[in-house]
């Protein structure tokens, strides 16, 4: 008895496309979320010093940002070189390890 090779015939199978209606199947572009930058003036910012859980250290969060992910880093950066602290980016907030408001306003 001879068996017939399924795997292969399923595989070229599922490779060809049927139907596609607009251009190229990579839509990420064009899915992709426009996060659009307000000038500084315009955003409502708040800056706050947290603890919780964070085993009872202090860090300075500052939230409310309406720009996209590379600005936040490049202005994460400038905050930890004026305050001497580590930091990181994390859903749109800055945080600043430390109590650092004063300085931050």
């Amino acid at each position: 008895m001879a068996r017939k090779k399924t795997s292969n015939t399923q595989q070229e199978n599922s490779d060809r496309i049927v139907y596609r209606e607009f251009g190229p199947t990579d839509n990420s572009e064009a899915i992709a979320r426009g996060d659009r930058q307000l000038p500084p003036s315009q955003q409502n910012l708040r800056v706050q010093a947290s603890r919780k859980g964070r085993k009872g250290k202090t860090v300075t969060i500052i939230s409310g940002f309406q720009q996209q992910p590379e600005s936040l880093a490049e202005l994460l950066k400038k905050f930890k070189t004026q305050c001497g602290a580590g930091g990181a980016v994390k859903e749109n907030t800055i945080e600043i390890q430390g109590d650092h408001t004063q300085k931050l306003l």
